[in-house]
This record gives structure tokens, C-alpha cells and sequence, in this order.
């Protein structure tokens, strides 16, 4: 195996040397692909090696990105198919997935630790929100950017989240624990911070959001429970599985989304990539820090990092104005 993953790295080397090609002979069309490949010989490549194996997943984005700004349309749009319509069985399946890891039990500790649920919901409901509507006021973006800053930052923790306090071995339980409720408190506390902080409500119909959110978090985590429950121990294989097809839906979901809002992502460019980055780093720095002071311990405070750090992008673009 080691063999195939150097073979790959090897690849991911021609395809940087074609891309000079290219550059060199000025057909810049082909750009695109030659990037996308070059990064899908590396997601794999770089697993030949232990210390960089880790980062395989992050490169994978970085193919999904690619190919998702320089064809948006073959990623939108297969076949006729309206590939948004992937968000939710994607998110679903996530869940479903880290219901699997999960048993009644794993829940019944984290009842006993309120401290962490408690200041971990603080850190979610204020830090990214603070964070982004002053990073749209340092940045100066136009009034639809800097809310749509401010509605990512004010949006629940992601499913991304759970799998990466999955695979960094934190807390999955509290982390699952943290996502369901924050996803539930989100009908009030999103229009409340949008409110608040961007001076506009977000339009949500809050019956119909409370169903849709029923129905991507909490109805695949109780039947991944009932599925541990009844299967425990008979299913390696899917626990095996599972963190590798978390990814690939979350690689998926990324696609989709920043193929959705390449025009926008244009129109602002390298600023509010920056900006971006800026967001996430500033909510994992907060995060973790904001809960070692208030006595937590490192794999609690790691775990609710993630949450902080990551938001649900799919939930809140469909509720996009």
C-alpha cells in the first residue's frame, strides 16, 4: 500500500511540472484541472507518510474548493439533478454515523458534567457572533457579506465538528450533545443574534426549521443509537467505514456549497477568504482557551474548540436570505 501512495505522490509532482508546462506555453485553460488533480494526488499521496497522513483530509477540501470555483456547474448541476438537494441526506448520514459510535451511556456522563454543555453553548452563542460582526466592520464589506458573516457565526456547530472530535479522540458525545442542542436553540438564537449583531432578522419559519432540524440531527442520531444498540459488536465493519464516508460527505457538502457561491466568492475574493480563515482561527483559539479558563479539562476543552470553531455552513445556507 505504501507503494501505491508513493506512486500517487510521484503523480502529484508530474502534475506540477505539467502545470509549469501549461503556464509556459500559455494555455491556461487547462489550469483548472491540473490543480484539482494536483491535489487528489496529494490527499492520497501524502498518506505514505505518517507525520503528514493526518492533513489528508484537509487537502481533500482544498480538491473539492478547487474544482467547486473552476466548475461550478459540473458540480451543481448532474444530469438536471440540483445536487443542493445532497445537503441534508449528507448531513443525515453524518449523524447517522456518529449515532453509531454513540451509546445511551455516553450521554448519561456527559448529564453528569452540565459545566461542559453549559460553557460550551456560551462559547458557541458568543464568540463566533462577536467575531464576525467585527470582522465585517474591520474588512468593510458590503451590507449582504458582512451578514452573511455574521449569520455563519450565529449558525449551530457542524456535523464537520463531530467528526473531528471523532477523529483528534475528544469527547464525541459531548460534542454530539453540543450540536443537537445548539442546532435546537438555533430557530431563537439565530434571528435573535442576526438581530442583534447584523441589525436584520434571517427569514425562518420556526415550526418548519424545528422539523427540518429534527429530521438532519436528532431523528439519524437516535437511529444510529438504536442501530449500536441492536447491532453492537456485529457491525465492525460500519464502524470502520464510517469516519471515511463522514468525510468524504462532508468533502461533498463543501463542494456543493462554495460551487452554490462562487460568484459571490469572486466578486470579494482573497478579502473574505481572509476573513474566513480569520474566523475560524480566532473561534478554535477562544474556544479552547475561553474553556481551560473556566477550569475544563484539555479533552472537553479541545472538543467544544471544534464546536466553536466550526459552524453548520449547510444549515445556514439553506437559510439564506
Amino acid at each position: 500500500m505504501t507503494i501505491l501512495y508513493r506512486t500517487f505522490v510521484g503523480l502529484a509532482l508530474l502534475s506540477i511540472l505539467f502545470f509549469v508546462l501549461l503556464w509556459i506555453l500559455g494555455h491556461h485553460s487547462g489550469f483548472g484541472w491540473v490543480i484539482v488533480l494536483f491535489f487528489t494526488f496529494s490527499a492520497i499521496g501524502i498518506r505514505a507518510f505518517d507525520s503528514l497522513k493526518g492533513f489528508s483530509f484537509t487537502v481533500w477540501v482544498f480538491a473539492a474548493v478547487t474544482m467547486a470555483m473552476f466548475y461550478p456547474d459540473l458540480i451543481t448541476d448532474v444530469r438536471g439533478y440540483n445536487t443542493e438537494n445532497l445537503i441534508v441526506p449528507l448531513i443525515q448520514l453524518i449523524m447517522f454515523g456518529m449515532g453509531t459510535s454513540l451509546s445511551v451511556k455516553d450521554f448519561a456522563g456527559v448529564v453528569k458534567m452540565p459545566k461542559g454543555v453549559g460553557v460550551g453553548l456560551v462559547c458557541q452563542y458568543t464568540i463566533m457572533p462577536v467575531v464576525g460582526v467585527s470582522l465585517a466592520m474591520v474588512f468593510g464589506f458590503p451590507a449582504e457579506i458582512a451578514a452573511g458573516i455574521v449569520l455563519i457565526g450565529s449558525s449551530p456547530g457542524g456535523v464537520a465538528s463531530n467528526v473531528m472530535a471523532f477523529l483528534a479522540r475528544g469527547n464525541l458525545a459531548l460534542s454530539v450533545t453540543l450540536t443537537a442542542i445548539s442546532t435546537l436553540m438555533a430557530p431563537l438564537m439565530t434571528p435573535l443574534l442576526m438581530q442583534l449583531f447584523a441589525g436584520q432578522f434571517v427569514p425562518i419559519d420556526f415550526f418548519s426549521m424545528m422539523v427540518s432540524i429534527f429530521n438532519m440531527v436528532i431523528l439519524p442520531i437516535a437511529a444510529g443509537l438504536i442501530f449500536n444498540r441492536i447491532f453492537r459488536g456485529k457491525a465492525k465493519w460500519l464502524h470502520d467505514a464510517m469516519p471515511v464516508i463522514s468525510m468524504a460527505g462532508i468533502v461533498i457538502i463543501i463542494a456543493v456549497i462554495t460551487a452554490a457561491g462562487r460568484d459571490y466568492l469572486l466578486t470579494i475574493g482573497l478579502l473574505l477568504i481572509l476573513a474566513a480563515i480569520i474566523h475560524n482561527a480566532v473561534g478554535y483559539f477562544l474556544g479552547y482557551w475561553g474553556c481551560r479558563l473556566t477550569g475544563l479539562d484539555k479533552i472537553s476543552s479541545r472538543t467544544i474548540a471544534f464546536e466553536v470553531g466550526m459552524q453548520n455552513g449547510g444549515l445556514a445556507f439553506r437559510n439564506r436570505s
